[in-house]
C-alpha cells in the first residue's frame, strides 16, 4: 500500500498584529509590515504531516505569491514537507479569490502530472483576506469532494481510497466519509504544531524551491488570472473605531445574583431601549427583567 500524495496550499501574509490602514485611501498599508506564514495554514500542514507520520507518502507545499513568499515555503520544508513549489508571475498581481483559486487549481493539476494527488489541504481561511473562499474554489475547479471545517481525521484508508473526518458545524460535529481525492480545509486548534528540527532546518535552507510562472503552472488564458480574472472590487478597508467608554467591573457575592441581574438590565435598558421594549411587550407587561432573569 502506497502512502498518500498530499498538496498543502500555504500563503505568506502580513503580520496582522502590525497592519495599518491608510487614513485617506482606506487601504491596507503593507510596506514595512513583516510577513508570516498564514497561521491557519500551519494547522493544515500539521494534519498533513501527521498523516505522513502514520502512512508515509509525500507532501508538496504550494504557494502563490511574489518571490519573497519563498520564506513561507522554507518554513514548510523545515517542518517536514518533501517538496515546495512557488507559483509566481507578475500576471497574477491583483488576483482575488476567484483568480487565485483558478491559478492554484491549475498548479495542482501540474503536480498531479508528476504523481496522483490524493489529498489537498488548506487552512480554513487567511488572516489578510479572511474570506475562506479559496479552498472551496479550488475543490470546485478540480472536481474534488470538499470537506470543510475539519477538526479531526480518524481514518484514511488508501486501499479503499476513502477517508473519514470530523467536521464542526453550528449544531455539533458531523462524521463524514468520502472517497479520495478530496480537498480538506482545516480548523484552527485541531492539533499542536511541531517544532522544526535542526536537520530539517538545514535541509530547508539548502533545498531548491521550484518556481513556476503562469506557463509552467499550465495557465494560458490571461483573462482568468490577475486583475482581468478578478471581478471582486473592494470599496473600502477600515479599522473599527475604538470605544471611548471602559469596561465596568461589578463584584458581588454568590447570594447577590438578583442584584447582578438588575444591574445588567439597567445596562441593557440604557444601550438598547428597543430590545427592552420588545421583551416587555413579549412578556405582556413592563417587567421584562423577569424574562431576562429566567
Amino acid at each position: 500500500m502506497r502512502g498518500p500524495n498530499i498538496v498543502v496550499c500555504v500563503k505568506q501574509v502580513p503580520d496582522s498584529a502590525q497592519i495599518r490602514v491608510h487614513p485617506v485611501t482606506g487601504t491596507i498599508m503593507r510596506q514595512g509590515v513583516p510577513a508570516v506564514l498564514n497561521p491557519y495554514d500551519l494547522f493544515a500542514l500539521e494534519e498533513a504531516l501527521q498523516i505522513k507520520d502514520r502512512l508515509g507518502g509525500r507532501i508538496v507545499a504550494l504557494c502563490m505569491g511574489p518571490p519573497q513568499a519563498e520564506a513561507a515555503l522554507r518554513k514548510a520544508l523545515s517542518l517536514g514537507v518533501d517538496d515546495a513549489v512557488l507559483v509566481s508571475d507578475r500576471a497574477f498581481a491583483g488576483s482575488d479569490t476567484l483568480a487565485t483559486s483558478f491559478a492554484l487549481a491549475s498548479a495542482i493539476r501540474q503536480v498531479g502530472q508528476e504523481q496522483p494527488v490524493d489529498l489537498v489541504f488548506t487552512g480554513k481561511q487567511t488572516i489578510d483576506g479572511d474570506t475562506g473562499q479559496v479552498g472551496p474554489g479550488v475543490a470546485k475547479r478540480l472536481g474534488m469532494q470538499l470537506l470543510s471545517y475539519v477538526c479531526r481525521i480518524p481514518i484514511l484508508d488508501m486501499d479503499s481510497q476513502s477517508i473519514v473526518v470530523h467536521r464542526w458545524t453550528e449544531k455539533g460535529v458531523q462524521v463524514l466519509k468520502s472517497k479520495l481525492p478530496c480537498l480538506i480545509t482545516v480548523l484552527e486548534g485541531t492539533s499542536e504544531g511541531r517544532f522544526a528540527s535542526l536537520p530539517e532546518m538545514i535541509r530547508a535552507a539548502r533545498q531548491p524551491i521550484r518556481v513556476w510562472n503562469r506557463q509552467a503552472a499550465g495557465i494560458e488564458d490571461l483573462s482568468k488570472i490577475g486583475l482581468k480574472g478578478s471581478p471582486t472590487v473592494v470599496g473600502k478597508v477600515f479599522a473599527p473605531s475604538r470605544r471611548a467608554e471602559r469596561a465596568e467591573c461589578i463584584e458581588w457575592e454568590q447570594d447577590q445574583a438578583e442584584k447582578a441581574v438588575s444591574l445588567l438590565w439597567e445596562k441593557i435598558r440604557a444601550r438598547q431601549p428597543e430590545l427592552v421594549e420588545k421583551l416587555s411587550g413579549d412578556n405582556g407587561g413592563e417587567n421584562g427583567q423577569e424574562r431576562v432573569s429566567e
